[in-house]
């Protein structure tokens, strides 16, 4: 079996005395989409920083297309594309085209510049300097920035924050291409639904440790992520007796006014039961839905529902200096 494209093991980052990254360990095969979840504070972007050689590890390994990032640097940065959550850095006078184009410039065999500018959508804006251009832009040239030199693997950070949603929409599309190339990547993102389009792999991490992983159909399909059935009736049902009326550990709730949530697995007797219990009661069960869980309700049934905002800046905070000397 060939070796994985990036893997982690035992990584500890300390900030302090508190642990950001706490014996963490994953890897990732070549050619997969990995998202990687977490709150603020989380530990998420350490753990990236550290794959992409911003920051050394307490204690642990890191491998990146077999190399270390930090030691093998030299040999490892023309293979890995990095897409940086402070988006294209201190380059805001020169133009979209003149920035893709020196960036091009220091690879071996580099994408068309032109080209890429339309693939992403800024051929309109190639000669528009970068600080006149909006937020989603410039996030798109930063993504572009990270592809011209035909990485092997390439992390993307929030990669399509300040996008509109025709921008979002192709930048998936963009990723989609990449993957179905053999492109490896590493991803991380706010928005659930993004990973849940895009990721083979998904993990979550939580106050510095992995919480959950798996494909996103294992996590919502699995002990952790339960089905569910919602419909509309008449609000004030007593849920006490409904609950006592469901097989196994069912639990019911009223989400607003004449709204209703059932959460378990889903099976044929759960369904039987709940339109049973509302027929002997006379009542008419309007929109009756069943679903499994998203992404995003596993996400927040794992994580806490606090941040710690002074972790989140020593997580950060160091690494924009860091990030720009390195570019």
């Amino acid at each position: 079996m060939s070796a994985p494209a990036v893997e982690v093991r035992q990584l500890v980052k300390s900030y302090g005395s508190r642990r950001a990254v706490d014996e963490v360990s994953w890897s990732l095969a070549a050619g997969r989409l990995l998202a990687l979840l977490g709150t603020n504070g989380a530990g998420k972007t350490t753990t990236i920083e550290t794959c992409e050689g911003f920051r050394r590890p307490d204690a642990g390994s890191v491998r990146v297309l077999g190399l270390d990032p930090i030691a093998d640097s030299r040999a490892l940065r023309p293979r890995v594309g990095v897409m940086l959550q402070d988006g294209v850095g201190g380059y805001t006078a020169a133009r979209a085209a003149e920035l893709l184009e020196l960036f091009a410039g220091y690879a071996r065999h580099p994408l068309d510049a032109r080209w890429l500018l339309e693939r992403v959508g800024l051929a309109e804006v190639a000669r528009t300097p970068v600080k006149r251009l909006s937020g989603g832009e410039q996030q798109r040239l930063s993504l572009a920035l990270a592809l011209v030199g035909r990485p092997e693997l390439v992390f993307l950070d929030e990669p399509t924050t300040g996008m509109d949603p025709r921008a979002r929409r192709t930048t998936w599309e963009l990723i989609r291409q990449l993957r179905s190339d053999g492109v490896t990547v590493v991803l991380t993102t706010h928005y659930l639904d993004e990973a849940e389009e895009l990721a083979d792999d998904v993990i979550v991490m939580n106050a510095g440790r992995i919480v959950a992983q798996g494909s996103p159909s294992e996590l919502t399909r699995g002990g952790t992520a339960e089905g569910r059935i919602t419909f509309t009736a008449p609000p004030g049902l007593p849920l006490s007796d409904l609950v006592a009326a469901l097989p196994g550990t069912a639990r019911a709730q009223e989400t607003a006014p004449g709204q209703y949530l059932i959460t378990a697995p889903v099976t044929p007797d759960l369904l039987a039961a709940v339109t049973t219990w509302c027929a002997r009661r006379n009542v008419l069960a309007e929109g009756l839905n069943v679903g499994r869980r998203s992404l995003e309700d596993v996400f927040l049934s794992l994580t806490s529902t606090t941040t710690d905002e002074v972790a989140a800046d020593l997580e950060t905070a160091p690494a924009t200096s860091r990030r720009r000397a390195a570019r």
